[in-house]
């Protein structure tokens, strides 16, 4: 084969791989997840006192599991909208970091196309995508768009499906349901690990973000403990790291 030929199958190969198709195959693997954490979400809402309609609304809008979870909790023990809002604001600040450690990747796109990638950016959908830049060394830009809008997708069909059944469902807790989104996330973590084939580094940064969460927690209740000891324990790690 010529070395023209050669790289004309290796151009093919590459926009394959980088293809929009290829971004919803390899969001495939997270879609379990995806479809066991939102129909719990959606069946923990309809329990809070939801429709089916706010309920779509909510996983269009909102778009956020842990976030949803709370929310319902709250609408369920009768808390203010700004007290709700608040505390997702809060919650969800993690994903500025998500966004910045994949920014780089899309540095050459404009501000607009940059807002569509990152507005539909989840824990899920960054863990396969950090990992696809650490295989490769780039991310496409209609690959992550094919992975978002799949679990973007998946999640709504999970909520909506939660939502009709759950009326049937009167205690969810009965199930194990409240503890879908934490076994997902000890999930994702304990295969990230795996794959990372850094144990060590990753246990010490483990620990230190359990530490530091739990210091925090006792002296600012509330979502705190978990952003400071994010931002604390990844910067430990990545010290850690370039220090080796």
């Amino acid at each position: 084969m010529s070395q023209e030929e050669l790289q004309l199958k290796s151009f093919s190969t590459s926009n394959e791989e980088g293809s929009f198709i290829q971004g919803v195959k390899d969001c495939i693997p997270t879609l379990l997840g995806y479809l066991s954490i939102g129909f719990a979400a959606g069946v923990l809402e309809k329990t809070a006192g939801l429709s089916i309609m706010e309920i779509t609304l909510l996983s269009v809008l909102l778009y956020a599991g842990s976030a949803q979870f709370i929310a319902a909790g709250m609408i369920a023990a009768g808390s203010s909208a700004t007290a709700i809002m608040i505390t997702i604001f809060f919650v969800n600040l993690r994903h500025i970091l998500l966004s910045a450690a994949l920014s780089p990747y899309f540095r050459h796109l404009s501000v607009f196309k940059n807002m569509l990638v990152g507005s539909l950016l989840t824990d899920e959908t960054f863990g396969v995508a950090i990992n696809e830049a650490a295989k490769k060394k780039h991310i496409h830009e209609k690959w992550m768009h094919g992975l978002n809008l799949t679990a973007y997708l998946n999640w709504i069909i999970a909520n909506i499906a939660g939502a009709y059944f759950g009326q049937w469902i009167a205690n969810p807790e009965r199930f194990g349901l409240d503890f879908a989104l934490p076994a997902m996330f000890i999930g994702l973590l304990v295969l990230a690990i795996v794959s990372r084939k850094r144990i060590k580094l990753d246990v010490v940064v483990a620990i230190c973000a359990v530490i530091i969460a739990v210091g925090v927690t006792i002296v600012y209740p509330g979502n705190l403990g978990v952003i400071v000891a994010t931002v604390v324990a990844s910067t430990i790690g990545m010290v850690i790291d370039k220090w080796k």
